[in-house]
Parts: structure tokens; sequence; C-alpha cells
């Protein structure tokens, strides 16, 4: 580690376990704890006691202190956001509704866009507009007062303001958020599109600007109890990971949770663009399969590929963010037969409790780890965190039922049950390769996470992928990238310009004093832009020519043409500040080097290396298996 006075702490919150890294002087130490889901910060504090016995420190000796945590995820999950309602432009409030009006799933009449988290009743009407050029209807002071009545009247716990190109004209946004907080005060939490997006197109940043409400004073609360906790243990106030890969303070995030719903996975993501830094593998294809879902995203160049616009559960988020994907098949998704009569994993997962039937607290159904110790892939007798002990009668049990729907022998169901798993990872993993025009056997495969290990040769046969890094704390590699993240704030905003306007100048004034920009491009009459400059560190001033160059070069390897005669217009300009984070360097793999079918166990979580492979163990920290060829 580097940087920092006293030990370096990270922890990530999952569906069924807690983890935590610390990094100190004396070496890396590893806990795991069962996740709570009442209330997070429980298991949160009992992973960090695990890590502090091992180390022999003091809560104060912890100089820095990152999490990460699925609150905001869950909440989108379930779709349980506080009673929030929505204030928009007169004729707009059902805007979250009709969205784009393009449906769910092309060929699927049936699938449904989920319902706003803002039903009808709570959508307040603003006499005001303003368009691309200014203010048309001026809101009038009475209008606003009108407005934080009514918003009282609802008796919500927050607010959602999204008014038409306020991105551009904040003024009326702002009066109406005044006007509520002066009402209510600190009762309502109240969100303004302008301040949480920034940009352009009215639907994108009022989705937006409606999860963050209805999701922040959840947030909010949960990091109160966290800090709490902390604070009477002894440590520092901790950070919070965001969607987009790095850590800010825990007022920032509280205060716009949006920015948070990806908040676990994104630290698996910086852990990875650390070890492509140090192991010398530019392009990885990241293989975090945990208790509850799987999540893949690629690493190429030595920076993890971002998006500034997602779906989470089918719900638009206009923020940057780590390009993750995930499917429901992590280590405690449940297997089924579904009404055709074939055989299924996930969404479904048996989470913490009751958990998989073989953790013998009370489960039924079986799952994937069930599945792993009927294979022999998982050792019998082996104890998890929180004194479990797997049994494989139990699970062979739970097994043995699901084959008997099918008509299959107990091994051959649990066969399949790895198959259909590993067919789901496959599929998101060529989501983030192969449909971005990328070829999956140009990267090497980085599996970690609790299951990961167990699952990647399989995942890798079926994308020609020929050799997989395993980190040595890959059970707890997330909280491993928390505890070493940069801290980073993100500023995004719609300027809408003309190419001939990009005078150097006005370039240096967009660009201000960030660390690094990125620009948003489009030919005139496009719908759509395409972001360059990506990560580009401010070594050089932008110029007009430049930036026309990097988005022909771009939109030639994206769509095949550019057109040097139609004119370009800058869209939306991204700043970014960083401050270096701690950093790691990873301590030597035991020497290792054996060849399939066989699982070793290492500590954290057990690699299955199949026949035709073979495992070594590196100076970088990592566990390589490669394919004989």
């Amino acid at each position: 580690m580097a940087g920092e006075s006293g030990a370096i702490l990270g922890v990530d919150v999952g569906g069924t376990f807690t983890d935590a890294v610390l990094i100190a002087p004396a070496g890396t130490f590893t806990g795991k704890a069962p996740t709570t889901p009442q209330d997070q910060s429980v298991g949160v504090l009992e992973a960090i006691s695990q890590v502090l016995d091992q180390s022999g420190l003091e809560p104060g000796q912890v100089g820095h202190f990152a999490h990460g945590m699925t609150v905001a995820t869950n909440a989108l999950l379930e779709s349980e956001g506080a009673r929030t309602a929505f204030v928009a432009t007169r004729g707009f409030t059902d805007l979250i509704e009709i969205g784009r009006q393009n449906r769910a799933s092309l060929y699927r009449l049936q699938a449904a866009h989920p319902p706003p988290l803002v039903p009808p009743e709570l959508r307040v009407p603003a006499d005001e507009r303003c368009g691309p050029d200014g203010v048309i209807d001026e809101l009038t002071e009475v209008e606003a007062q009108r407005i934080a009545g009514l918003i009282a009247d609802l008796e919500v716990e927050s607010v959602a303001v999204c008014l038409l190109h306020s991105y551009r004209f904040p003024q009326h946004e702002v009066r109406i958020g005044d006007a509520i907080r002066e009402r209510l005060g600190d009762e309502v939490h109240v969100s303004l599109s302008h301040q949480v997006v920034g940009t352009f197109r009215e639907y994108e940043r009022a989705a937006t600007t409606e999860i963050d409400a209805a999701i922040s004073p959840l947030l909010s609360g949960y990091l109160a109890r966290l800090a709490a906790r902390a604070g009477e243990a002894g440590l520092p106030e901790p950070e919070i990971m965001q969607s987009s890969g790095g850590v800010a303070p825990l007022e920032e995030v509280a205060a716009h949770a949006a920015v948070a719903v990806l908040s676990g996975p994104a630290g698996g993501a910086a852990a990875a663009s650390l070890i492509a830094s140090q192991s010398g593998e530019p392009n990885l294809l990241c293989f975090d399969m945990g208790g509850t879902s799987c999540d893949v995203c690629a690493v190429e160049g030595g920076r993890v590929h971002e998006a500034s616009l997602k779906k989470v559960e089918g719900r638009t988020i206009a923020l940057p963010m780590v390009a993750i994907d995930t499917v429901g098949a992590g280590g405690g998704s449940i297997a089924w037969r579904d009404s055709g009569g074939a055989l299924r994993v996930g969404p479904r997962s048996a989470g913490a409790r009751p958990g998989p039937a073989s953790y013998g607290l009370g489960g039924a159904l079986p799952t994937v780890p069930d599945a792993t110790l009927v294979l022999g892939r998982l050792v019998a007798g082996s104890r998890l965190p929180g004194d479990i002990v797997l049994d494989p009668e139990l699970a062979r049990r739970a097994i043995g039922r699901l084959a008997d729907e099918l008509g299959l022998t107990v091994d051959d169901c649990a066969a399949g049950i790895i198959k259909v798993a590993n067919a789901e990872m496959v599929r998101a993993l060529r989501v983030v390769t192969v449909q971005r025009g990328l070829d999956p056997r140009d990267f090497k495969l980085l599996a970690y996470g609790g299951a990961g290990p167990l699952h990647a040769a399989g995942v890798a046969e079926e994308l020609g992928i020929s050799e997989i890094l395993v980190p040595a704390t890959g059970g707890v590699f997330s909280a491993l990238g928390l505890a070493a993240a940069e801290r980073r704030s993100d500023e995004v905003h719609t300027v809408l310009m003309n190419e001939e306007e990009l005078e150097p100048s006005v370039l240096r004034r967009l660009a201000g004093d960030a660390d690094e920009v990125s620009w948003d491009l489009r030919y005139r009459g496009q719908s759509f832009e395409l972001t360059v400059g990506e990560g580009d560190q401010r070594s050089a001033e932008p110029t007009a020519a430049i930036l026309r160059d990097l988005f022909e070069n771009s939109h030639e390897e994206r769509y095949g043409y550019s057109d040097p005669s139609a004119p370009v217009e800058l869209v939306t300009v991204r700043r970014r500040y960083l401050r270096r984070g701690p950093g790691f360097s990873p301590a030597p793999a035991p020497e290792l080097s054996l060849n399939g079918p066989e699982s070793v166990d290492l500590g954290e979580a057990t690699i299955f290396v199949p026949a035709g492979w073979e495992i070594r163990g590196g100076p970088d920290g990592l566990y390589r298996i490669l394919r004989e060829i």
C-alpha cells in the first residue's frame, strides 16, 4: 500500500457473505461474515472484527475505510424505495411512465417495463417552461409555494424535480427545491435533476432523478447507521464506492444514492484494473460469481469499460458507471423445472438465509453449490464463514427431488445445473465482448468471487479462452478493490455546440481543472453520440481538429465508416477529478503446480481444475490456470 497513514480497510456486502480485507504493513488479512439483510451494517462490523483480530491492530490504527454495498441495488430489485413525489413541467408529469415508448422485449408482447417508482397520484405539475434558449414561462413565487404545499399534503419522504431544459437553465428547479425545503425542512429529501444528471434528454434525466429520490432516504439511513457503528468502534468514517469505480465521501453518496447502484460490483472492477497494470495483462474479462448473482465486465488496454447510460433491473440510469452486465446465476441460485419441463437456474437465490440446502440452515431447494458438492468439486465437510459445514447428504437430497421431476439421476441433474449456470454466465460475457465487437479469445479470464474459480474453466472453454487468472485473494477480491480504489468525482454537462464554436479557449474553459476529460460528439443530425478521449490525461490541450479526429476514428471502428465532410457537434463534456488511492502490492501466490481434474482450496475460494488444464502459482499474486494445447 502507498500514500496512507495507517492500515487500509475495504468491506464489500454481497447477497450471501460480507467480505473484509485489511492491508497493513504486517500483511493482508481477510474475513467473511454472513450478510445481515435486515441491517447490513451488522455483518459489516462482524467482518471487520475478524480482520482486526487476525492482524492484532486496534480500530484506531485503520487510516482508510472504503465500503461497497447492495442497499441501493436491492431497493431497485424489489422496487421498495421511499414514498416519493415527482414534480415536472405541466404536461410532462407522466414522462417517467411513457418513457421512450419502446417495448420491453421486441417479440414477447407480454413483457413489460417495471412500473415507475412514483405512482400517478404523486406526480405534481409545475406551471413553468424553459426552452433550449431560455425561459418561456417564468416560475412565480406563488407557484413555487403552491407546489410546496401540495408536496406537504402528499406526506412523502422524498421529491424528484425534473423540469424541461433544466440541465441548461436550472433556476426554476432551484426555486422549487428551496420552497420545499423551506416548507418541510429536513423531513423530506429533494433530488433536483440538474444536480443528479446534468445532461439533456428529459426521459433519461427524469428516470435517473426518480431513482435517486426514491432510494436516497434508504441509503442515507443505512450509511448513517454504519457511520455511527464505525465511530463507536473507533474506526474512521467510511468512504463509499460509486458505480463509476471510485470512492467518494459518505455525505456525497448519501445525498445522491443513484451514484451507488452498482457500488459492490464496481469494487471488483477497480481491483481488476489494478491487477491489469501489475500483472502485465491489459486485456481481461472479469468474471465475478458471488452468492446471488454473476457480474461481468471487460478491461481493455488496462482500463475498465465504462458506460454513460445503463439499465439496471429495467430502469434507466444516465450516470457514469462501470459497464457491468449481471445475470441471476450466483452461488446460491436455485435450480428448478419450468412449465415446459426444462432445467433452469436462477434468478431466485437462496441468499444468506436459509442458504443452499448443503449449508444446513433450513434451505431445502437445490442450488448451484449443492450441485458442485454432489459432483465432488467442493470437499464434503468444508467449513464456511459463520461456522457453516457443507453437508453432502442434504445436497443430494435436495437435488434428488429435482432429478425425480426431470427424470434424471442425481449426478446427471447436478451436472446439468452446472452447465445451465455456466451458459447464463457465458451469455453475459458475450454481451460485454462479442456484442461490442470484441473477440473473447483476445482476453484472459479473471475469475473471482466465492464461486467464480469453481466455474471459470467451464466458462473459458465455451468462449475459447485458454488462460484463466485467479487472484490469491479471489474470494474477497471486490473488498480488496474497495480498499485500494482511487477517490473519484464526476461532473457531466450538456453544452450542444457546433464544431466552429470549439475554439481552444472555449475547450479549455469546458475542461476546467479536471484530471481527465472526455467528450460526447456526433455528426449533426445524428440521435446518439460517441464518447472520445475516455481516460485521456490532461497532457495536451484539445483542439477541434483533435476531437474530430478522435471521433471519426471511433465512428469508423464502431460503424465501419466516417464522413469527413459532415459537420460535427459537441454534445456533452465529462469531467473527472481524481485522487490517487492507496493501491496495493500483491503477495506472491503460494507455489503450486498440478494437473486436473482436481479442486484446490485457497482458503477464501476453491478452484476447480478440469482434465486438460494445469494450475500454477506466480509472483504477481495470481494463480494461472492454463489449458493444455
